[in-house]
């Protein structure tokens, strides 16, 4: 494990904390980012989730989805935690929040917008961190390939269905030409010139020059993650100073809905006897979400500082500790699973 991977939450703590600080000192200047938008796109966030995005969608092997059917019961349970139930408990968990128990706290325009993000983060599976969370608790890597793959090419085909009837339920009208532009720009086309570099850099089946690249373009990966949380938290900076409270109350249904839904897959996973090496993984990949994807839209959707970004940025601040204490609990509970 690298020295990035060890210290991931270390890292992104320290990233936090300077946007933070950098946007009540220099607004100015993440203003002057903020303006640099084309079709309601930042171009900054843009390059900066590429960036994160390319080398991820370089490692996927479609030619694994061959091997699809080695292993169908971990597989069936993240395809049916992700898909058929982590979007819709997250709406529910938006709504019953925002809408009854905090309603005296936030106004309905708010609300609606915390919903929103909230349903972007749910409705977008994890295609990049898994790889580290797979790697931490000793995950078949071949396992998580092929989930991956299979995640990615769904998402292709369910996230902005499921984004716009998610959104509609919620009163929330759905711009389908912003989110279908979201999707190709951050999936479709990421994932295409994924397939395009490994084919061309993998045609010996060696894989030497593919790990070479991929090793190579690892540090601008790194930067691109930790320049996004900079700038994510330095756009919202004013707004987290001011309103320390609506951090708190958008974290709480977060938190709720990923323990939640790591619980049922993990007890899902025990019950139909994986072993530990397939059900870690695959637990993993529906309780961690896509957040580079999730964050992107929320601003096209809504802008930089609206509601519904900041909750995908509340997401980016959950995400990293609760997940890493998943895998302290998944490593330590390893002896419930068969070899």
């Amino acid at each position: 494990m690298g020295l990035f991977e060890r210290y991931l939450s270390l890292w992104v703590g320290l990233c936090i904390a300077a946007g933070v600080v950098l946007g009540n000192t220099i607004p100015g200047v993440f203003a002057q980012v903020a303006a640099l938008e084309l079709a309601h796109v930042n171009l900054v966030v843009a390059v900066l989730i590429w960036l994160m995005i390319y080398p991820m969608m370089i490692q996927i092997d479609f030619a694994s989805l061959k091997d699809v059917g080695k292993k169908p019961k971990g597989l069936l349970l993240t395809l049916t935690v992700n898909w058929l139930i982590k979007p819709f408990t997250m709406a529910m968990l938006g709504w019953l929040f925002f809408k009854v128990i905090f309603a005296d706290w936030v106004d309905p325009q708010s609300a609606g917008e915390y919903i929103a993000g909230m349903i972007l983060l749910g409705v977008a599976p994890c295609t990049a961190m898994v790889f580290v969370w797979s790697q931490l608790t000793k995950g078949d890597a071949n396992y998580t390939l092929v989930q991956v793959s299979i995640n990615d090419i769904i998402m292709i085909f369910a996230f902005a269905p499921i984004t716009a009837f998610l959104l509609g339920i919620s009163d929330i009208q759905v711009p389908w030409e912003t989110l279908l532009l979201s999707v190709v720009l951050y999936v479709v086309l990421p994932l295409i010139a994924g397939a395009i570099t490994r084919h061309r850099l993998d045609s010996a089946n060696d894989h030497s020059r593919l790990n070479n690249f991929v090793a190579t373009l690892k540090p601008w990966s790194i930067i691109g993650l930790l320049a996004t949380v900079v700038l994510l938290f330095g756009f919202q900076a004013e707004t987290i100073i001011a309103k320390p409270l609506v951090i708190a109350l958008i974290a709480i249904p977060l938190l709720i809905q990923t323990y939640g839904i790591f619980a049922i897959a993990y007890f899902a996973a025990k019950q139909l006897k994986l072993p530990h090496n397939v059900a870690a993984p695959a637990c993993m990949i529906g309780t961690s979400n896509f957040f580079e994807l999730a964050v992107a839209v929320a601003i096209s959707l809504f802008g930089l500082h609206s509601g519904a970004a900041l909750a995908t940025v509340v997401g980016v601040l959950v995400e990293v500790p609760v997940m890493l204490s998943l895998v302290w609990f998944a490593n330590r509970t390893r002896h419930w699973f068969a070899h």
